[in-house]
Order: C-alpha cells, then structure tokens, then sequence
C-alpha cells in the first residue's frame, strides 16, 4: 500500500532497499541464461541489447559506489563509453559487477541527499527492460514495485512533472504524482500499476493493455524525458 503523500518526504534507505530488492530477483535469473539471450534486443533501449543494457547498469552503479562524477556523467556518450569499456568483457564478469554495485551503491546514495536517487528507479526500470526481452512475466511489476513506485512518485514531483492522480488496480490507495497542481487540474491514469511505470519511463505499451488516461498525453508523463 503506497500513501498518498509517498513522495512528499526523502527516505534515504529507499534506493538501497528498491536495489537489493530487485538484485534477489534479478541475478538468479540473469545467472541462469544462456549466453544467447543476452544478444537479444531490448524495446526500452532498441539500440542495446540485453548484455548492453546489464553493461550501462553495472557501470553506472559502479560510478556511485566509486563516486565518479566526472563532467558529462550519465550522458548518452558516457554511457555509450562505458558500455564499449566492458565489450570484452564475459558475461559473467558483468553480472558480478552489477551484483556488487546494487549491494554496494544503497548506503552511498543515502547519503547524497537525493542526488542520484533516481539512478536506483533507472536500475530497475532496465530490469524490466531484460525480464521483458526474455519474455519473462511481470516484466515492470514483481518485488520491488512498490519501492519503485514510492521512488517514482517522489521523483517525479521533485521534476514538476504534470500532476497525475492515479487509481491503480493492484493498490488499494491512490498515487500522486508531478509537481503540486496550480492552474491545470491534476491528470487522472486508472490502470495497472506496471503501466503506468511503463508510461512514465517511456516504454513501449502492449497493444492489448487497457487504461485510462485524462487530462494528459501520455509522453507528458515520461520521467526520464
């Protein structure tokens, strides 16, 4: 159950606890595959595969952990360097990597008073992105979806996003989203849970998802831009 003013205060454990929440989840299952299916293409990066994007995720994880901020950090070309850095790379190597870093990257961002808080819902939005090229169940939803969904709320006020009320049908009470409503009416979304997520990261919909959405176009609620 996610209160209605979820994202209205910090919780500095959230990140952490949403990345260890999805690593328990994600790394049986990224261990488990063949070597083949991580060559498969992703529809939340269709320019990356699934090892591509396990590449990006690691690597960013690492930067937090390592605290590397350097200018231009997070940029398309920086995450197309880091991805190029780890091409040699086994597969294996990489899923260590990324195991460490959502162990390792929750107390640091904790203490960084919101900065990157939003690097641990991008982590687990791109485990969706994978639990979907394989075909997998429950791709935006699972475990860490009522972590992901207090993040996503706190976040997107912090952007102004266009204010959403959403009524979910997995959750007994109302989410708030975006920024506080002046002039324009809060937008209202009732609908699954992991459509919304997949509505405000940007991803692809499937063709026989039912939902409603009044009051905003669904591009105005991509979080990520």
């Amino acid at each position: 159950m996610i209160p209605h003013d979820a994202h209205d205060e910090r919780d500095p454990e959230l990140p952490g606890l949403l990345l260890r929440t999805e690593r328990d989840a994600l790394i049986p299952l990224l261990r488990a595959r063949p070597e083949d299916d991580f060559s498969r293409p992703t529809a939340g990066c269709p320019k990356w595969t699934v090892r591509d994007v396990l590449a990006h995720c690691s690597s960013a994880l690492m930067r937090v952990v390592e605290r590397r901020y350097e200018p231009g950090v997070f940029s398309p070309e920086a995450n197309d360097r880091d991805i190029a850095e780890r091409a040699d790379w086994s597969t294996e190597r990489v899923i260590d990597e990324l195991e460490r870093g959502m162990t390792e990257a929750g107390p640091v961002i904790a203490r960084t008073r919101g900065a990157v808080d939003a690097v641990a819902l991008g982590e687990w939005i791109h485990a969706g992105d994978v639990r979907e090229a394989f075909g997998e169940p429950g791709a935006y939803a699972g475990p860490g979806l009522p972590h992901a969904l207090r993040l996503l709320a706190r976040i997107s006020r912090e952007r102004d996003l266009v204010p959403l009320h959403a009524d979910l049908d997995d959750l007994d009470d109302p989410l708030r989203l975006g920024g506080v409503p002046g002039d324009r009416p809060p937008a209202r979304y009732i609908g699954g849970a992991a459509t919304l997520v997949r509505l405000c990261s940007g991803r692809p919909v499937p063709g026989t998802t039912v939902y409603e959405l009044v009051g905003a176009r669904e591009e105005e609620l991509n979080l990520f831009g």
